[in-house]
């Protein structure tokens, strides 16, 4: 595949799978990593609620731009959604604390490093940031390369709870 095909299709394809519905149908998706104080996260800790995990980084600055509407739809969804951030990068605990400090952030961080293993991956990243939309029942149902918005969250998850009728099952 050519570099400029690629590029479009991380540009403009990928980023339109949560805008448009597109499901990935990945079953009983999970992974364990450990979060800033070393207390470790399983994805499937989360069943019961609808869950982004955000791969993302602070050199990035497309996931710079990002955290404050990870964080809107995390403080916003409380109770029925979470946002899991996964840093991916060599980085100082204390530094990244601070860090999440400084930008008020209220999700759980967790630490996959530079070179995660594949076991602590939901799939591919081909570029940062990148999120994976998990349902209640653990099925991964979108994948957005780039960044996303609270709002473009909300409504994929109100497109696909309506079209399910409701039940993700």
């Amino acid at each position: 595949m050519s570099r400029v095909r690629k590029f479009l299709i991380s540009c403009c394809v990928l980023p339109l799978a949560i805008a448009a519905g597109v499901a990935l149908a990945t079953d009983d998706a999970d992974f364990t990593l450990p979060d800033l104080d070393g207390q470790l996260h399983s994805l499937s800790d989360y069943r019961g609620k609808w869950v982004l995990v955000n791969y993302w980084a602070t050199w990035c600055p497309p996931c710079l731009e990002e955290l404050p509407e990870l964080e809107t739809f995390h403080a916003d969804s409380a109770g029925q959604a979470v946002v899991l951030g996964v840093n991916m990068e060599s980085i100082e605990h204390a530094k990244l604390r601070g860090f999440v400090a400084d930008r008020l952030l209220s999700f759980p961080i967790l630490v996959a490093g530079e070179r995660p293993d594949r076991d602590q991956l939901l799939g591919p990243i081909d570029g940062m940031p990148t999120s994976y939309l998990v349902t209640p029942e653990g099925k991964i149902v979108a994948r957005q390369v780039g960044q996303v918005t609270a709002e473009a969250i909300s409504g994929f998850i109100d497109r696909y709870e309506n079209a399910r009728g409701g039940d993700d099952t």
